[in-house]
């Protein structure tokens, strides 16, 4: 089942429920924080949906990288430094870094985490 269209309606279905939005607003550019509102435990509740939805097995901090923004190696002055961005681009392969690249400010980071994000990333595991 890892036709992204399905994919991508499974993972509308997910994020309507879990975050109590509208299915219209589940575009799949939709960030989940600024434009579906949600929060750090939203994150775990997306992440056992998916797990159970689609049979797969998503380990702590691979859909979402938790302690990058709290590593002063990472982070410096309210900026992802570039040995954070290259960390960033490991962990997130599957978001889009292209404009973030050119201001990588700290409270951007959360607009990473997409639908089409979560959407590549589970069609990618269910290809695997």
């Amino acid at each position: 089942m890892a036709d992204k269209q399905e994919v991508l309606q499974k993972v509308q279905e997910i994020l309507t429920d879990a975050l109590g939005v509208d299915e219209e607003e589940v575009a799949e550019d939709a960030s989940l924080v600024a434009d579906l509102g949600a929060e750090s435990i939203d994150f775990l509740d997306i992440v056992f949906r998916l797990e159970k939805t689609f049979n797969i097995k998503i380990p702590r901090g691979d859909l979402f990288p938790e302690d990058l923004l709290s590593d002063e190696q990472y982070v410096q002055e309210g900026k992802i430094t570039p040995e954070g961005l290259k960390v960033l681009k490991e962990k997130v392969p599957y978001a889009d870094l292209n404009e973030f690249e050119k201001n990588p400010d700290v409270s951007g980071v959360a607009n990473l985490f997409t639908v089409g994000m979560i959407v590549s990333y589970v069609t990618d595991r269910l290809a695997s």
